[in-house]
Order: C-alpha cells, then structure tokens, then sequence
C-alpha cells in the first residue's frame, strides 16, 4: 500500500513539474517541487507507522488466539514422623481353616511335603495355636513382628511448574486448560514404592504426587456460556477440581477450583451445567451447577480379558452451589455421591520388598540377592466395596481491613456393600479364608468378605484466619476429621498426606512475605497428631493409632502417630 502511494506521489509530482515549468517562472516552480517533496517525505513517514502498527495489530491478534500464564515454585521441607508402626496381620477365618484342615483338603500336618506340612514348619508358632486349639472364630493372623521407629527426612526439595492456558473460542464460548510438573529434586522415576494409599500414581492424584519432570494435563475444558440467551452454561472436560474455597488462602492465590477444597481436591473428567440465580434472585454470584464425572473406568484398559470383570465404571454427580459470592461474602454448599466405589485404581508402584516377603515368597527369594531392586507393577481394583456419599458447608468473609477467615464443616457417608478386597473392603477389613493355589502345592490367603457392612458417618471441620502483617500476612489454620472421615483430597500436595483428609487434628502457621505483586515467599509448618488410620482412603477399617501402638490391632500398611513438616517455598506468578 505504501509503495502505490509512493507511486502516485512521484506522478504528482513529475506531472506538476511538467505543467509549471514556464521561463519567467523558475523560482516558483523550485520552490513548489521542494514542498511536494517535503510532503512525499511526510506521507511516506506516515505510512511507516500506519505499517508498523498494524502488523503489531496483527501479531497481538494471532497472539490473543491462546494466553500462556502460569507459576513456578520451589519448596524445602523438613519432615519428622514419630512412632512409625509396622505390624501387618490379616483376619483369618480359624473355623473354616481348620474345617478344611481336619477333612484333609490341604494333606496331612505331619507330611512336610504337603500344603499344610509346608505352612506348619514355615509358621511354628502358628501351628503350635493350630494344635492347642487356640485357633478358632475369626482372629488375626500376624505376618510379621511388630515395630516402632522414627523417621526424619531434614531436607526434602520439590518443583512445581504449572502452565496456565486460555483461549477465547467465540463471543460466549472459551476454552482453559493447566499442564503441571510436580517433581523432588533427584528424582523423576515416576513409580514410587507403595506405602500408602496416595503413593502410587494414579489419575485422580497425577497433579499433587511428585511424579517427574514432564507436564501432565491437570486440566483441559471449555465453557459454553449464555446459552442461546440464557443464564445456562455448560463446561465439559478434565475440571478444575482442585485448590477449591476454603484451601487456596493457604496457597496465596485465587480461587482455583470449583468445589469445596475442604471435601474435594481430586482430578476427574465430566461435565458441568450450571445456571446463574443471581439474574434472578438479586444476589451477586449466586451459581447452582450439577456436576457429572467419572471417577475410574472398568472395562476399557483393564486387566481382565472376555468380559470376565467384576469392577465397574464409578460415576460421581451432585450439586456445587454458591449461595453468596459478593467480594466480601462467600457461602458454598455442597452434596455428591459416587456409585460404585472399587478398592483402588489403575496405576503403577514399585512393589515393597517386605510385602513381597510375605506375599510373594518365590519372588522373594529372588529380590534377596538383589535388595536394591524392587519390581515396579501396574495395580488395579479387584471389586466394588460400595457407594460413598459426600456434603458440606463453607463460609468465608474478607473484611474491609484485609483480614480474611473461614469455617467448614464436611460430611461424609460410606455405604459399604460387604465385599473386600486384599487391603480390606469400604472401612472394613477382610476376612481371609485359606485355599489352595492352582497347582495344589501351597495354601494361600483369599480375602472372602468384609468383617462389617453398616453404614458409616464420618465429619470434618476447618477453620483458619489470615490476617496482614509486616511486609504481607500470617494465617493460622486447623482441622479435625473423625474415625470415618473420607473425603476425595488426596491430589493436595502435602508430603506427609493431605492434611484435610486426616483422621485426627493438624494445625498449621504460616507468614508470607510479599515480595512483589508476582513473586512471594511463604514460611510454613504444620503438625499432624493421627488418632486413626487409613487417612485418605475409603478401604480398609480405621484402626484406634493407640492400639496399634500397644500391640492390640494391626494395620497392613505402615502407620504415623505424629508428624510435622516444616517448609519454605518461593513462588513467582507470570
């Protein structure tokens, strides 16, 4: 466009000197062609501009296509575990073991070459109780001596990189999306050895384990709002489930998910259609929304072959509803189930040595001469242990001086449906009866029931403060969660476990400097004192941490009495 303008200037000009060149009138027409040069110099300095912002236009735009925000932070624990308890035992069922015993089916005890023989001179105290008739009824049949340590890691560094992206699609339509990296410095193998519940990665909790450095897809999905004019939206895709009110003021940041942070922090895909009351009703970011996801999927990617599965698809739906959300108010109510709860997920661990001593005795003789290696398995539910339903209340107030505090209070329910699983059925334990392997060369545990079907009530409650101190603020939290305390929290990304799905009380201080608007450093402990176990997951039955410690109940996973982590985290925003 310049260079045609350029073009038609330069004729200008040519034709003007031609038409005005007379002998009495030199002077005038060199005066003239110095003005239209001066004016061709003018245009063409404008049009250079004019160029130049418009291809500033037209990058910005391409650019405006998708927004890349995100966060990186880097955090140093120091973690302190007091009387970590190992003492695994299963429940046997003595009757049926010593009918089966006495009929013959697992050979004669005084032959050492069959399945019985075996298992007496491999277990001399167990056949020494076999014999007295000391086993009877359903007991618990001890794996391995008990024991009682501490544990101190003084120094634990992790990175987190998240990447924050959006685009908009049409007027009324858009699309978000988050990719993480969550990693320990030294470390991205990826399968961690399974010690608990939460430690094996899995779907739901890919975004607060620690799993390696490459960025996984926290979230992906689009909102399609004012649907044909109205006050409807709807939101299809992996959601934005985590970091929900009440727990982002410890994470100094907004709110980053939809549902109650007290009761879920948890990835799962599905959908949401919401509808904004407050065009209604007159009350500012009043939203109900009915939300839909799929918890785990059964069929597709499992393990079994011909349609020989007994788990099944878990399905979550309920209702998230901001009753008041003005800037200074926040009040959310929430309530959900999920149907068809199976024993576990699909993910991959590093098998612990000690459990292959006892489930896995050839294997084990094996690993022995290799006691640096463990075998890393992909692991799967064996069967639906039951329904669990979930509801809550949150208040939030953000005062006119800055000070923000909160109250929640969380119901859970567990409706167990009587089968159990190897680590127990729904907040039940499983009761093992002794068979024969396929060979009919050894006796082996399988687990037949669960030791308790009734209905199970469990609450939490959360408060904290967060008041503006020198150079940013000081918050205080605590929570409590009960003997059957069970909320979908395990994605949190606190090492020791997520502190509000503990079943007993944490307390925790925090101080963030605000360094700039974009970059703060946060100084933080926390102090967990268990009165249960099991926290974090629906499977297997709470056991009292006193009586492990005593020796009178047992636990197949290693249990924590206290805890505390203290950290120091730095964060910048861009």
């Amino acid at each position: 466009m310049r260079t045609l303008i350029s073009i038609l200037v330069a004729n200008a000009l040519f034709m003007s000197g031609q038409s005005l060149a007379a002998p009495n009138d030199v002077q005038n027409e060199t005066q003239k062609i110095t003005e239209l040069k001066q004016q061709l110099a003018d245009i063409t300095e404008q049009l250079d501009d004019l160029n130049n912002r418009v291809d500033k236009t037209e990058r910005h735009t391409s650019l405006d296509r998708l927004e890349i925000t995100g966060d990186f932070r880097t955090k140093a624990h120091s973690l302190h575990y007091q009387d970590v308890v190992w003492s695994p035992a299963m429940k046997v069922n003595f009757n049926d073991f010593g009918a089966k015993a006495m009929s013959g089916a697992f050979g004669m005890p005084n032959d050492l070459n069959s399945p019985l023989g075996k298992m007496m001179q491999a277990n001399p105290d167990l056949a020494a109780a076999f014999q007295n008739g000391m086993l009877q009824g359903v007991m618990p049949y001890v794996l391995a001596p008990k024991s009682v340590q501490d544990i101190d890691n003084d120094i634990y560094y992790t990175t987190r990189l998240r990447l924050n992206l959006k685009a908009k699609v049409w007027d009324n339509v858009s699309f978000a999306g988050r990719l993480s990296m969550f990693k320990n410095w030294g470390d991205s193998t990826g399968a961690q050895v399974f010690d608990s519940w939460r430690s094996f990665t899995m779907d739901g909790t890919s975004s607060g384990n620690t799993s390696g450095d490459w960025l996984r897809v926290e979230r992906a999905y689009f909102d399609w709002k004012k649907i044909n004019g109205s006050e409807f939206y709807l939101s299809i895709g992996r959601r934005p489930s985590t970091y929900g009110p009440p727990s982002h003021y410890r994470e100094n940041e907004l709110r980053g998910g939809t549902p109650s942070g007290h009761l879920v922090n948890f990835n799962f895909d599905g959908a949401t259609l919401g509808y904004n009351l407050g065009e209604i009703t007159g009350v500012e970011g009043q939203v109900v929304r009915f939300c839909y996801g799929q918890g785990f999927e059964s069929q597709w990617g499992n393990g079994e072959m011909f349609g020989d599965i007994v788990t099944k698809d878990t399905h979550l739906g309920g209702f998230n509803i901001d009753a008041i959300n003005d800037g200074t108010n926040f009040l959310q109510f929430t309530l959900f189930g999920a149907k068809d709860v199976n024993d576990g997920f699909k993910g991959t661990m590093a098998f612990p040595t000690q459990l292959a001593g006892i489930f896995a005795p050839t294997m084990y003789q094996d690993m022995q001469k290799f006691d640096n290696f463990n075998f890393v398995t992909r692991v799967q539910p064996s069967g639906v242990i039951g329904d669990m339903y979930l509801g809550g209340i949150g208040f939030a107030r953000e005062e006119a001086n800055d000070i923000k505090w909160f109250a929640s209070l969380g119901w859970t329910r567990a409706e167990p449906n009587g089968n159990a699983g190897m680590f127990g059925g729904m907040l039940s334990d499983a009761i093992f009866e002794a068979e024969l392997n396929s060979t009919g060369t050894e006796i082996i545990m399988v687990p037949k029931t669960s030791d308790d079907s009734d209905t199970k009530d469990g609450y939490g409650i959360y408060v904290g403060v967060q008041i503006p101190a020198p150079y940013g603020k000081f918050g205080l939290e605590y929570n409590y969660g009960s003997k059957y305390w069970t909320p979908f929290t395990q994605a949190q990304d606190d090492p020791i476990g997520s502190k509000l799905a503990t079943r007993g009380h944490v307390a925790e201080a925090y101080y963030i400097f605000d360094i700039n608007p974009k970059m703060f450093i946060k100084l933080a402990g926390l102090y967990y004192d268990y009165e249960y176990t099991g926290s974090g997951t629906p499977v297997g039955a709470p056991q009292k941490i006193d009586d492990v410690l005593a020796g009178l109940t047992y636990s197949m996973l290693p249990v924590v009495d206290t805890a505390f982590d203290m950290n120091a985290s730095l964060t910048i925003n861009f």
